[in-house]
């Protein structure tokens, strides 16, 4: 739960859920995020080993981030979350 409490962390791995990202897709896919934060956060997905980065031997380097198959386990739960959450928003919209 301390992982996925993280600030941003569910919203991170949820963009990764369809597959490999660069640095900028993810910003877009968060553009709340500031990129100080997302760096920060990517770091420490990456130390937990929730994710994997690679770096691509091109110019300027490009950098591509991708779930490990821990991080893969982690769908399911925050699968759930965004069901939930939705339910909540429909219910809410119907009052």
């Amino acid at each position: 739960m301390a992982l996925l409490g993280g600030c941003w962390t569910p919203e991170v791995l949820w963009s990764l859920s369809e597959g490999p990202r660069r640095f900028s897709e993810l910003r877009r896919d968060n553009p709340f995020i500031s990129a100080k934060v997302m760096t920060t956060r990517l770091r420490d997905l990456e130390q937990r080993g929730v994710l994997t980065r690679h770096v691509m031997p091109t110019s300027p380097p490009t950098v591509e981030y991708e779930l490990t198959s821990l991080g893969q386990e982690l769908l399911p739960a925050i699968r759930s979350i965004v069901e939930v959450g939705s339910r909540l928003l429909l219910r809410d919209s119907s009052d």
